[in-house]
């Protein structure tokens, strides 16, 4: 039986802890946050001890997996210390995105997992439901053929004053750009352009078009000015065989063979299956128990660590293109 534990016992920390209770291959140990009222409100709920210092838990109950579900500033500058510390522990670490924005630190934590020989995953929901591998199964049995392009959308609504005028094209989009290199592979280079809408304090809304390495196209568009509802993403990738659509994360996938008019749809049912965003969680977490329990490879982790940071690069790369009003190469980018 594995042990685990949490560090971050905020909204989203408490949504893992509660899935990590559900683990039928783990046992959750422990929750850990600096600020103790947290902490010990999430103790209460779980049933386990309350940490206020990362070291002094993983020294103390010497848990075998841990979620990093601490934020900062542009969500995510608190990531790297308790990850290098569970690293350094010999746990496998699953990250809540984005992995870092500053490279050299996200490059760190990945390169100590390689060297602890342990595995790193990140927490890229957005694709680990039902429908998303539906749609890829698609692609695997040669049911899209050569790649041509690929137009990704991602919307929600954060109204609110953020940290910096990158927040949102840095916060939301390792999904999308998850999604996107999931079907298509590496990005090479991008173009970015964004607006800043009215009455906020970032650019809020961003089109990025891109390159593939496979030398297929592609295009996202992304934004926070638009009030969340479903759906709220939709990802469509075509081939020479055929196109297919992937809405909502885990609400609908359909196949539209070339040069046929009959489409295949797989539609999630409401009532045993996915219901929720939750739910998104709740998948991605169980399949890197799964993952971890039964001795997959650190370099066989769906949705691992380095995964993360390549999503990450070209959304630097992003920023850059919108800076310089140029296209930049994605191995071009720098911190």
């Amino acid at each position: 039986m594995l042990r685990s534990a949490v560090i971050g016992m905020g909204h989203i920390g408490n949504l893992h802890a509660r899935i990590h209770k559900e683990q039928t291959v783990s046992e959750l140990v422990a929750v850990c946050d600096r600020d103790h009222e947290r902490a010990d409100a999430a103790a209460r709920a779980l049933g386990v001890p309350a940490y206020y210092d990362a070291q002094e838990m993983l020294d103390h109950e010497k848990p075998d997996v841990v979620s990093i579900t601490t934020g900062g500033y542009e969500y995510s500058s608190d990531h790297y210390e308790p990850t290098m510390q569970a690293l350094r522990a010999g746990c496998h670490v699953l990250g809540e995105k984005p992995i870092s924005n500053d490279l050299r630190h996200a490059q760190e934590m990945v390169d100590l997992a390689e060297k602890m020989g342990v595995c790193y995953g990140i927490d890229m929901n957005h694709r680990f439901t039902p429908a998303a591998r539906a749609a890829k199964k698609w692609q695997n049995d040669g049911r899209i053929g050569e790649l041509l392009f690929c137009n990704m959308a991602l919307w929600i609504g954060k109204p609110q004053p953020l940290d910096s005028p990158y927040y949102h094209l840095k916060a939301l989009n390792p999904h999308s750009v998850d999604i996107m290199r999931y079907f298509m592979g590496d990005i090479e280079e991008v173009h970015c352009y964004a607006m800043i809408a009215s009455g906020r304090n970032i650019y809020s809304t961003a089109s990025i078009n891109m390159k593939f390495a496979c030398g297929a196209v592609g295009h996202l568009t992304s934004s926070y000015d638009i009030a969340r509802g479903h759906p709220m993403e939709r990802c469509e990738v075509a081939g020479r065989d055929g196109r297919l659509v992937f809405e909502d994360m885990w609400r609908e996938a359909t196949l539209y063979p070339a040069g046929n008019p009959m489409k295949e749809v797989y539609t999630n049912p409401v009532f045993g299956g996915f219901s929720n965003f939750d739910d998104t969680f709740r998948d991605r977490i169980t399949y890197f128990f799964t993952q971890v329990a039964r001795g997959d490879k650190p370099s066989e982790i769906d949705g691992s660590g380095r995964s993360g940071l390549e999503a990450q690069r070209v959304i630097h790369a992003a920023i850059a293109s919108l800076k310089s009003n140029k296209p930049v190469r994605v191995a071009d980018t720098v911190e």
